[in-house]
């Protein structure tokens, strides 16, 4: 390799390739055809900053940097018993009551977590647990006895319900200003026009994880596969405020690969194993697997094909470690939110 005679900026090397574009740790060079010119940007892009959050690989290896959710949500939660202890010293400890209907294991494995990350960061916890039987009237009911209780912030009835309750009923009996997962149609609204009361946990889980690695989400093309009120829709709408075009991708996308090799950021929740391989993303994309899936052994896994992607992408969350513990985290933080505004 040499320096080029009109330009000592430019390093050249003799190659008799196809054109393609090439990557290597955030700098960018073309290799032309017969020609056999590789040309550095004399702008490069800067070195990313030193972040525990994220965890750097060997240099030259072309690999992606790992967002740790477990790390990060442990930073938040640190923050949410500073602001716990605050409230519970002026007689305010915040409150989250949490209800179960039914036996779904799943169902008790989420709420048993959500209720013991309540105890570990100062929070009072009310954890209401019924029969499958339970009727849709007497569910009302208990829910408008926790809008009634000053003791009680946040309120979350654990989704799914069984088949007899409406499940849409019961989310918009819940008070607006006690809902902490942010899916009664007030607070969707209230997100839409860029003034959210609560943001879904999900969604605002994957905001701080992009804020974790100070990717610059302002001007940035946006992906998101899957359109859920839970995670889909609410996702769009933060990307969206935050500067960023956004592309929502459902069920019925032609040719989901055209999108999602188009995105500097890529979300993908749609709780189908390895929707999203390696070659349908963007080199040096941000990829966050929101799915929790199930391999053929029985380990957890995501939407994405996390090991060949992790070759292509320049950050990616794994499963699990990744969005799973956010979400909690940013329940707690909506509870506290909820709780200061009293």
């Amino acid at each position: 390799m040499t320096y080029g005679k009109n330009n000592p900026r430019i390093l050249s090397a003799k190659f008799k390739i196809s054109n393609y574009d090439i990557r290597f740790h955030n700098v960018e060079f073309s290799v032309q055809r017969n020609i056999g010119c590789a040309v550095f940007p004399e702008r490069q892009a800067p070195k990313p900053p030193y972040n525990p959050v994220f965890q750097p690989q060997p240099p030259f290896i072309m690999s992606a940097q790992i967002i740790n959710g477990t790390l990060l949500s442990q930073q938040l939660r640190t923050d949410v018993a500073r602001r716990a202890a605050a409230l519970s010293a002026q007689g305010r400890q915040p409150g989250l009551a949490v209800v179960l209907v039914g036996d779904n294991p799943a169902s008790q494995v989420y709420v048993r977590n959500k209720v013991k990350a309540c105890e570990d960061n100062g929070l009072h916890s009310v954890l209401e647990k019924y029969d499958a039987t339970l009727s849709e009237a007497q569910l009302l009911e208990r829910i408008a006895a926790l809008n009634a209780d000053p003791k009680i912030n946040g309120i979350l009835v654990q989704l799914p319900l069984p088949a007899h309750i409406d499940s849409h009923k019961v989310l918009e009996a819940i008070a607006p200003e006690k809902d902490v997962d942010g899916f009664h149609i007030s607070n969707a609204g209230l997100l839409m026009t860029g003034q959210p009361l609560f943001r879904p946990c999900t969604p605002y889980g994957v905001m701080k994880m992009l804020e974790s690695i100070e990717y610059p989400v302002r001007g940035a093309h946006a992906v998101v596969v899957g359109a859920s009120n839970i995670v889909g829709k609410p996702q769009a709408m933060l990307l969206l405020q935050a500067g960023a075009t956004v592309t929502i991708c459902n069920s019925k996308t032609r040719d989901l690969g055209h999108h999602t090799r188009q995105a500097d950021i890529l979300v993908v929740a749609t709780g189908k194993r390895n929707i999203v391989t390696a070659d349908m993303i963007k080199p040096g994309a941000v990829v966050i697997d929101v799915g929790m899936n199930r391999d053929d052994n029985g380990k957890l896994c995501g939407d994405v094909d996390f090991e060949n992607a992790k070759e292509v992408a320049g950050w990616i969350t794994p499963v699990p470690g990744g969005v799973g513990p956010m979400t909690i985290t940013m329940l707690l933080v909506n509870t506290i939110e909820a709780a200061e505004r009293t």
